[in-house]
């Protein structure tokens, strides 16, 4: 098992750039229902995650600042205040593991450090709990029921499927 299984290309993630604005980043994570989006620069390499807790600590920390004006700052300017770290495309499985216990999903990175996409912790949840279904013959096994029940708290529309 490598990373590229877990895999979510690029060409299918919602990113900002550091030249991104305040408001095109609330936007993009409103629209979307994310809370936290990476940033990859001009050369495609990454280069952080803005989270909607820095979006807030930039507006509480900066007392002109409402939405009707958060189109004059920069992403490039809003502080990080946690470091989202990436995984090399080449890694372990096990340091794609230990990432995920502190982040919902992992900037995947090439060796020379370009962006490629990212690893979502729910599709390793899942993969973690079709698998024990699979070893025990219980489609409802209690990670599997787990897991279903809180993805269908945050999307109604989508269940864990247990065959192929």
């Amino acid at each position: 098992m490598n990373i590229a299984f877990f895999l979510l290309p690029k060409e299918e993630v919602i990113y900002v750039t550091p030249r991104t604005t305040m408001r095109q980043a609330l936007e993009r994570m409103e629209r979307h229902r994310y809370n936290a989006v990476p940033i990859i620069d001009q050369d495609g390499r990454y280069v952080g995650t803005i989270t909607e807790g820095d979006l807030l600590w930039k507006m509480k920390n900066t007392p002109e600042l409402n939405f009707s004006n958060t189109h004059t700052i920069r992403v490039e300017d809003i502080p990080q205040y946690k470091h989202h770290q990436p995984v090399r495309i080449d890694a372990r499985i096990e340091d794609l593991i230990a990432l995920m216990m502190e982040q919902n999903f992992v900037p995947v990175i090439d060796e020379r450090g370009i962006f490629i996409g990212i690893v979502r912790r729910k599709e390793v949840l899942e993969y973690c709990a079709r698998g024990i279904a699979q070893e025990t013959g219980e489609p409802d096994a209690p990670p599997v029921k787990a897991v279903n029940e809180a993805t269908h708290r945050r999307f109604p529309f989508q269940t864990l499927r247990t065959s192929p």
